[in-house]
C-alpha cells in the first residue's frame, strides 16, 4: 500500500468514526440515535479489518470507492444501513449448469458498489 492510499483509507476511517460521533437518529429518540452509533462503528470497525489484508491495488480501490459510496448514501438518506438491493428477474430460480451460472452471474451484477464486501448468504 502506497503511502497516499494508506492516508486515504485512515482519512475515511476517521470520516466514518467522526459522523458516528455527530450522528442523530431521524427520530429524535435517545435510543435509537445510540443504536445507530454503535452500528455505524460496529461496522466501520468490522469492514476495515476486513480489507486490511488487501495488497491488490485495484481492490483497494475497490473497497475505497465502496466506503465513499456508503457514506454519501447514509448521509443523504439519515440512515446508516444498507439500502435494499433487488434481484434482477430468474435471479431465484433454483437451475442446474448453464442457467445457475447465467443466473449467479446476473446477480453478481446487480449488487451495488456499496455492498461489494458482503458475501452472499
Amino acid at each position: 500500500m502506497t503511502a497516499s492510499t494508506r492516508r486515504t483509507v485512515l482519512s475515511l476511517y476517521m470520516r466514518v468514526l467522526r459522523i458516528a460521533r455527530s450522528w442523530q437518529a431521524p427520530s429524535g429518540v435517545k435510543g435509537d440515535t445510540e443504536t445507530d452509533r454503535n452500528y455505524i462503528i460496529q461496522e466501520a470497525c468490522t469492514l476495515f479489518r476486513q480489507n486490511q489484508q488487501l495488497t491488490d491495488h485495484e481492490s483497494i480501490q475497490r473497497s475505497i470507492e465502496e466506503c465513499e459510496a456508503r457514506i454519501e448514501i447514509g448521509l443523504h438518506y439519515r440512515n446508516p444501513y444498507p439500502r435494499p438491493t433487488y434481484l434482477p428477474p430468474l435471479g431465484l430460480a433454483t437451475q442446474k449448469g448453464r442457467k445457475l451460472k447465467a443466473q449467479q452471474r446476473l446477480r453478481k451484477q446487480a449488487k451495488p458498489l456499496y455492498l461489494q464486501s458482503y458475501d452472499e448468504t
